[in-house]
């Protein structure tokens, strides 16, 4: 398996990162639980035989696809050698570039024609044209989201500044207390942000917490126990809970296994 991330220089506004993603004949087949991100992302598969596994549904994975917001994990299977290159937006991005409402993409594989057929009629040519050179893939992805109109209001922007305060607190705060940084109701909050985001304020700020506390446990930068009561979890069952809310499998489960895959994207 091989994963890169690309930085774009001047989509800071809307772009994450660019990734190209591997898999190889040796590898198959290829399996593994992925955790959400708490982003969209615009994806190619240029592979054969990938799924998605989710809620007791399997979801062919192939050419362009748009992955909305999970709010827990799902399994990933790849069958025979391929790859895949794709943008993981930020949390607003999304809604900023089409007007949509994203709620109707969570916790779903598309194909992007069948969401915003716009970002289709840009993105797929290229994907298309470029798919032997990721030089060329990268830049031209680049140039053609740098020509999108990126729409903002003051909502949106209010939105983003939540995002930008859960995001310096590690998600160790209430919904309550993001309510200081906007200038509408709480059930006001609810709904804009889960049509802007794609899920509620407090489904946001429990997957965070959860995402920064797995990324400094696979990067060893400090031992389980201590991030648990790091990140504000009141006890070993207050955690537990929440692990297998998002994992599926219980925290003594998971560590005994390794996870490659999982370590690759967090430690990117």
């Amino acid at each position: 398996m091989f994963l890169k991330h690309y930085q774009p220089k001047n989509l800071n506004c809307i772009v994450e990162h660019l990734f190209h993603l591997m898999f190889f004949e040796n590898e198959m087949p290829f399996e593994s639980t992925v955790i959400p991100n708490g982003c969209m992302s615009i994806t190619y598969i240029y592979g054969k035989n990938q799924s998605g596994f989710h809620k007791q549904k399997d979801i062919p994975l192939k050419d362009l696809i748009i992955t909305g917001q999970f709010y827990d994990s799902y399994k990933f299977s790849v069958k025979s050698q391929g790859f895949s290159y794709g943008i993981s937006f930020h949390p607003t991005a999304i809604h900023k570039l089409t007007g949509l409402d994203v709620s109707i993409i969570t916790e779903k594989h598309l194909p992007l024609a069948d969401f915003s057929k716009k970002l289709f009629h840009l993105l797929n040519p290229i994907f298309i044209q470029y798919q032997n050179n990721v030089t060329k893939l990268t830049t031209s992805i680049e140039s053609a989201l740098l020509s999108l109109t990126v729409n903002e209001n003051d909502t949106i922007n209010q939105i983003d500044t939540v995002i930008d305060y859960i995001h310096s607190k590690d998600g160790m705060l209430s919904t309550y207390e993001v309510l200081d940084y906007v200038n509408f109701s709480q059930k006001t909050l609810e709904t804009q942000f889960k049509k802007i985001v794609g899920l509620t304020p407090g489904k946001y700020i429990r997957l965070y917490r959860f995402l920064k506390l797995m990324k400094k446990y696979e990067t060893k930068e400090i031992a389980l126990v201590d991030l648990i009561y790091m990140y504000n979890y009141y006890d070993q069952s207050h955690f537990t809970k929440d692990f297998k809310h998002f994992m599926k499998q219980s925290p003594k489960m998971y560590f005994k296994n390794e996870h490659p895959f999982i370590n690759e994207y967090l430690n990117q």
